[in-house]
């Protein structure tokens, strides 16, 4: 076992790369990027059961058209994001740009659920497109204005994976389901033509992609999210789940083990041990459990009929008038999470914002009998997910060298997808055991609601311990080649 505390570590100097001359230009590109793909997460799941009849999609089909974007993205994300710190994060992020246009087209165009899988896998690889954009950002621009551009990014980020649970059903009413996929294309085109007039600038980590690691997380993250997804279906003692976990735990040990003893690890395990590094992974962790199972069931309970003595009987189009604060102010603390973090450090505001989404949770188990008492909870939550989203990535981002950048963000997203595959099945498993007649019932999505603030409330205590720690600033002109532990500038 390597000693920690006194890495022997090389740097290679290399001259200071130009910035690009117009950053603006590689914000927008980022950002309409990330509004195609995050939309792309949730654009179909309100509108499953209209698609499927379409395409002859039964049950488990449409359970495959949302688990496959999942899985492709949740390895796409943390590989790509290493070729990315690689071989330059523009061209990566060209490519999974290319990679969603063409699945998109195709999904609009599916004439059966072949074709609509092979189109979500497309989709799913841009994935890989948020890490890339954060590494992109903090090459473009200058140092003071990062923590700004960051949340405004991570703002759109989380807008986009909002905003398709607001705006689907009532296109899907108005043209058609293939017309959802309309702005997202566009979206994608826009961001592709942007991104091919930006510089590749930046520093590149030095080695390669360790395969059998790769091998390893892709076959963990698989093993894991597979029956997460299909869970509730298959069952939870049924062998197919509990042997999928059992391989998941093998291969997550196997995968840590090789990391550990790699001389040019996919993912450097003493980079996981840095406090802003792990601490932030367990509050996103955490909190995407309870923002993904409010998102997927909070909707549910406003829709129940009043016959049922607690629903509101919400239409799809009040559903998303409840959703819409959420957005509002999701977007507008997004933009000022950077003005803030110079008078707030960023772990106050990242257990701030875990603190009011867990209030705001809470709320909707206390108060759901009208439905402006469910848009002003939708509202707080979507100031504590501005927060904790915004706040995630600059943490990470200030935590980790340069070159890491890609991997390490890459990581951050896969962890808060495992979150929100967690949460989903929590809520499920908890609102599916009050179910009669084939409604579940209040006492249900009030224990839900009650877990998720739970997991909240934890969340806001997680990255407390980052007060009193020092941000670690890595040399910024130096590319460093690890051989048993963190660069100099992480163990200083």
């Amino acid at each position: 076992m390597p000693h920690l505390r006194h890495p022997r570590t090389h740097t290679v100097e290399r001259p200071p790369m130009p910035r690009p001359a117009r950053p603006r230009l590689a914000f927008a590109a980022i950002a309409a990027a990330f509004a195609a793909v995050s939309s792309l997460q949730s654009l179909l799941i309100p509108v499953l059961s209209v698609l499927g009849d379409d395409i002859h999609a039964d049950q488990v089909g449409q359970t495959w058209i949302i688990t496959s974007w999942l899985i492709t993205a949740a390895v796409a994300t943390p590989l790509l994001g290493r070729a990315g710190d690689l071989v330059g994060r523009r061209r990566v992020f060209l490519a999974a740009i290319v990679a969603v246009a063409v699945g998109t087209v195709l999904a609009a165009l599916a004439p059966n659920l072949v074709v609509m899988l092979l189109a979500r896998v497309l989709q799913g690889l841009g994935g890989a497109i948020f890490p890339l954009g954060f590494g992109i950002a903090r090459d473009a621009f200058e140092a003071r204005r990062v923590p700004s551009v960051i949340g405004a990014l991570s703002a759109i980020l989380a807008v986009g994976s909002g905003i398709g649970t607001v705006i689907s059903g009532p296109i899907a009413e108005a043209f058609g389901w293939r017309a959802l996929f309309v702005l997202p294309l566009g979206l994608a085109l826009i961001a592709g033509a942007l991104a091919f007039r930006i510089a590749d600038v930046g520093e590149r980590a030095t080695g390669g992609i360790n395969i059998s690691a790769a091998v390893l997380l892709s076959g963990w993250l698989v093993a894991l999210l597979l029956p997460l997804s299909a869970g509730n279906q298959w069952g939870w003692g049924s062998p197919w789940v509990v042997g999928l976990l059992v391989l998941a735990v093998l291969l997550i040990v196997a995968w840590i083990a090789v990391e550990l003893r790699s001389r040019v690890p996919l993912v450097d395990m003493r980079m996981m041990r840095i406090p802003g590094v792990w601490t932030t992974n367990l509050t996103a962790l955490l909190t995407g459990a309870a923002m993904f199972g409010v998102w997927a069931f909070l909707p549910r309970l406003a829709e129940t009929p009043t016959s049922s003595g607690f629903g509101i009987g919400a239409s799809v189009s009040l559903t998303g008038l409840i959703m819409l604060p959420m957005l509002v102010t999701m977007a507008t603390i997004g933009f000022v999470v950077g003005p803030l973090s110079r008078r707030i450090p960023f772990p106050a505001l990242l257990a701030s914002g875990a603190a009011i989404s867990a209030l705001s949770i809470l709320s909707m188990a206390v108060f759901h009998d009208s439905a402006w008492q469910l848009a002003i909870a939708t509202g707080g939550l979507g100031i504590g997910t501005g927060l904790t989203v915004s706040a995630t990535p600059n943490l990470i981002v200030q935590s980790v060298p340069a070159t890491q950048t890609g991997i390490a963000t890459g990581i951050n997203a896969n962890v808060r997808t495992i979150g929100g595959a967690l949460g989903t099945t929590i809520f499920t498993a908890v609102v599916g055991s009050t179910v009669v007649a084939g409604l579940p019932g209040e006492s249900g999505y009030i224990a839900a609601f009650v877990v998720g603030a739970v997991l909240a409330g934890i969340g806001a205590i997680v990255p407390l311990r980052l007060l009193n720690v020092r941000p670690r600033r890595p040399r910024a002109r130096a590319i460093p080649i690890i051989e048993t532990g963190l660069p100099e500038s992480e163990a200083a």
